[in-house]
């Protein structure tokens, strides 16, 4: 705890001034070659490496005897592989010119040679495949531009003649598959000497860069956005992957080169310089491109001549200084980057979960590249990367898996980051970082640093033998407990994301992700929630879609409100998707939001407020998990809705829920005689999204209702989220079926086929406002083994004396505990139901058999019941509870306290207190 404390508040000390600071550090990269991946006595280590071990000497045979199989093709043929290369050959294209998406034509003057052949399209689909190497057209490039490739509709794949935009991104991968093999041949050469190897390496290499130095960067016909994210070789500067490749061919091959090729060599550099220079000037700055496109300049960087090499100024000095310090319209430094998308007091990167953990991999990859490359602590450079590594368990469900909003598909938490914050820590001698982190790696993998036989998981790739050596943990040092790197109550704003937990217990805790649309790869989704229950995310969020959010279903359902745990009003509920701007505000919360390890409190809430911007309506939520035993629990959700203006035609309640059976009847039991419905429809002007809800049975009816959804289990044992909601009149429930929860098709371990099974879909339509007579609801896991502790939830009256939005809810449980809640839209109201009155926007009161044992007040000056009293002169959070015998309170502010008349003045405190 001591570690966690100190570490944190060094981290916050120094984010703000690391961060305005130009890092300045003088590059040590040798001014021979190879220095990419290895240096000048990387032959000799590489060379006792495969002697020694098992798996190097595999490795390299293999990769040996896979590419001697083109260098006999080569020594007979000089030219059979890099006549292979997309190229324009005949027309030597300078210019590229394409229509938004998609390629169109080739033309400009004629280049002194061949130049690259621009691929398809951004997108994957095609209709025409890659033929195999060996069945490539050498030199194919007939006057119509078009390319010799195989048509995937008809039987045996035939060649034909077909125009590049048919053919996806195949032209682009058979430019890397080709440039692949020139790797391999290249690094073979370096290792052993062998000249056929730098022949055919040199031959493809020479080909391919003389074609990018001798074409220009493609033009869009459409004048669109398209036009700021071309590459060289791809319709995205993120998509430069053949670099990949190139560099490192390139690194290996600079003796060879420079000594055969030697009037070519400005050629060469003056094509990578293109290339950087283009992804300079294109892509995204604001998100996870520009990690990506940095990347690419600085691999570029590392293996060009220093500045004063070149007429223009610009070697290596200047591209690795462009990475750390400048910045152009649509290429930031690393510093800007991390100043506009890291929060420095969350350290919550501003993307969905998904995209937030690419951009930190790719952070910390840098801090172990300049660390390995540069001698050069990014880390120290950049402390809210140290703080971002530590917050990214916020993430986390109890059991372990990533929240689900935005484009994110879950999973469990990519430990690479906290693996490199040990790296660095190593290297650079921070004993306390590598403490901290060292625990937190051993909590969430821990069998990391442990020795194992990777000989048979070890790819055929030189970058085999140049990875980073097995990490070696201090085995003096202890695993840390998850509760240490996780908050009971935790609020990023620039992501406008909450959660709520009440422990992190895989089977019993219960947890609440609270999130609306603020930052990039965001969804329409006002403010949605997901829930968890019985190991599972039991209401998760839909996901992305089966092609991304490139496809259809992404635009018009995925994307969209009604896929989502949330409330649309007039079936038109929307906002733009991706880089998004619509926050909720967080009006009130128990407990605050926190630095990770503190307590769980039986009692959670958050109260939060959004403007819905198409439909002008103003909507809050409240939501609570309060904690009734040490396996037991449930949620509270009150959304209140109504437009500005008036003229509410309906607002929809949208909650879904993993299983494969959903019932439906009043809490009575009595059933609620569904009948089929075209209701929810596109039709009336709303969103297509509705279009996707198919078997739609509805009932209007005032009653309360229960919703039972259930996951059939292998074991048995299955599980169910049981779900009451308060009657109102002009209500309309339905039961449907919507497209299957995409974001966990991918999941290992889901109890069914998540592909194959619908959505299980409850929609509760509100006609006329949805703010005076809001969804009140009560949610609670449970299952075959360990059954709901609910009895009966129902709802009694609520008296004002001026008109609000007051709700009453009454909950019996099992034990003999009831707990009686109060919610109020104005809590400066006097809000009355039964023997408990409140002021507050939340309140509850527990009796177990006629003994008091629990009180909280939320936002709010009173809390009222026969025996206890809560007051304060300003809205408070107060917890009031009996436990071992006394009664323990805690207070966001001054209050007092009369319990059986006797009376405690209690000042302002978060830890709690014993009452004396």
């Amino acid at each position: 705890m001591k570690a966690l404390s100190l570490l944190i508040c060094l981290l916050f000390s120094g984010i703000l001034q690391a961060q305005e600071v130009k890092i300045a550090f003088q590059q040590q990269l040798p001014d021979s070659h190879p220095r990419y991946l290895t240096d000048s006595d990387g032959k000799s280590e590489t060379l006792n490496l495969i002697e020694k071990e098992d798996w190097a000497k595999d490795v390299f045979e293999k990769l040996k005897r896979r590419t001697d199989l083109y260098a006999n093709l080569t020594d007979a043929q000089p030219d059979w592989l890099l006549s292979r290369l997309a190229m324009y050959w005949k027309s030597h294209a300078t210019d590229v010119y394409i229509k938004g998406e998609t390629f169109d034509h080739a033309g400009g003057e004629k280049a002194p040679a061949p130049t690259v052949r621009y691929t398809g399209t951004r997108g994957t689909f095609a209709t025409h495949g890659r033929p195999r190497l060996e069945d490539v057209v050498p030199y194919d490039d007939d006057a119509e531009g078009n390319v010799t490739f195989c048509n995937n509709a008809l039987p045996g794949r035939p060649m034909e003649s077909v125009h590049p935009s048919k053919t996806g991104r195949n032209i682009e991968s058979l430019n890397r598959e080709i440039m692949g093999i020139a790797r391999d041949a290249a690094f073979l050469y370096w290792l052993t000497g062998e000249e056929r190897y730098a022949k055919l390496a040199a031959g493809v290499f020479d080909t391919y860069m003389t074609g990018i130095y001798y074409r220009n960067v493609p033009i869009d016909l459409n004048h669109g956005h398209q036009q700021t994210l071309v590459g060289m070789s791809s319709f995205e500067v993120i998509h430069e992957d053949i670099l990949y490749d190139i560099v490192p061919l390139y690194d290996f091959l600079y003796d060879y080169l420079n000594a055969r090729h030697t009037d070519k060599m400005d050629i060469y550099a003056g094509a990578f310089k293109k290339w950087a220079d283009n992804i300079i000037a294109n892509g995204v700055p604001h998100n996870n491109w520009n990690l990506m496109q940095a990347r690419y300049v600085m691999n570029i960087g590392m293996i060009l001549e220093n500045n004063k090499q070149y007429a223009d100024g610009k070697g290596r000095e200047y591209y690795i200084d462009y990475v750390l310090n400048r910045s152009s319209i649509r290429q930031w430094s690393l510093t800007k980057l991390a100043d506009y998308g890291f929060d420095p007091q969350t350290g919550i990167w501003a993307e969905c979960p998904g995209y937030s953990n690419v951009v930190l991999n790719d952070y910390t990859s840098f801090a172990t590249l300049f660390d390995r490359n540069l001698n050069y602590n990014l880390v120290e450079a950049m402390p809210v990367l140290s703080k971002a590594v530590a917050a990214t368990p916020q993430y986390l469900f109890p059991n372990r898996m990533i929240c689900g909003f935005g484009d994110t598909h879950p999973g469990y938490l990519n430990t690479n980051p906290i693996s490199r914050m040990i790296r660095n820590a190593q290297h650079n001698g921070k004993k306390e970082q590598e403490e901290y982190f060292t625990a937190m790696l051993k909590c969430f993998h821990p069998d990391a640093g442990k020795t194992k036989d990777n000989k048979k998981s070890v790819p055929v790739s030189i970058s085999s033998f140049f990875d980073e050596k097995p990490l070696e943990l201090n085995p003096n040092i202890e695993a840390g407990k998850i509760e240490q790197y996780v908050s009971p109550f935790f609020y990023a704003p620039n992501v406008s994301w909450l959660v709520q937990r009440n422990g992190m217990n895989p089977r019993h805790s219960l947890m609440i992700s609270l999130n609306a649309s603020e930052g990039n790869h965001m969804h329409a989704n006002g403010i949605s929630m997901e829930l968890y229950g019985k190991g599972y995310v039991l209401a998760p969020d839909a996901g992305i879609g089966l092609y991304l959010y490139s496809g259809l279903d992404y635009l018009e359902y995925y994307s969209q409100f009604p896929s989502h745990n949330t409330v649309c009003v007039d079936g038109i509920s929307s906002y733009p998707v991706m880089k998004s701007n619509h926050s909720f505000d967080l009006k009130s919360s128990f407990p605050v939001s926190s630095e990770p390890g503190k307590a769980f409190t039986s009692v959670t809430y958050s109260d939060v407020s959004f403007r819905e911007p198409e439909s002008r309506a103003d909507q809050t939520r409240m939501m609570s998990i309060v904690t009734t035993g040490p396996e037991t629990g449930y949620y509270v959700d009150i959304f209140r809705s109504r437009k500005e203006r008036g003229g509410d035609k309906m607002h929809d309640y949208f909650y879904h829920n993993l299983g494969q059976t959903l019932t439906l009847t009043g809490t009575d039991g009595a059933d609620l005689n569904l009948q089929p419905t075209e209701e929810l429809a596109f039709a009336g002007a709303h969103l297509y999204a509705y279009s996707y809800i198919y078997d739609k049975k509805s009932a209007t009816t005032d009653k309360d209702i229960k919703a039972t959804f259930t996951i059939a289990m292998p074991d048995k044992d299955d599980i169910s989220m049981n779900l009451w909601m308060k009657g109102e009149t002009d209500r309309e429930i339905f039961t449907a079926l919507s497209p299957m929860t995409e974001g966990l098709s991918r999941t290992p371990g889901m109890p069914y086929n998540i592909k194959e099974q619908p959505t299980l879909t409850f929609v509760a339509r509100q006609k006329g406002e949805a703010w005076n007579q809001p969804f009140v609801a009560i949610y609670e896991p449970s299952s075959v083994k360990e059954p709901g502790c609910i009895t009966e939830v129902s709802f009694p009256e609520v008296k004002s004396k001026t008109e609000n939005s007051a709700t009453g809810i009454c909950v019996v449980q099992k034990d003999g505990r009831t707990d009686y809640i109060l919610s109020s839209d104005n809590p400066t109201d006097i809000c009355t139901s039964g023997k408990m009155s409140a002021q507050a926007t939340y309140a509850l009161w527990g009796n177990k058999k006629g003994d008091d044992c629990t009180f909280f007040l939320g936002h709010g000056t009173l809390l009222s019941t026969p025996n206890v009293v809560i007051k304060a002169e300003t809205p408070a959070d107060v917890l009031l509870e009996f436990k071992k015998g006394a009664w323990y309170c805690t207070a966001s502010t001054d209050c007092t306290v009369s319990i059986q008349k006797k009376k405690y003045k209690l000042k302002a405190n978060t830890e709690e207190k014993i009452l004396k």
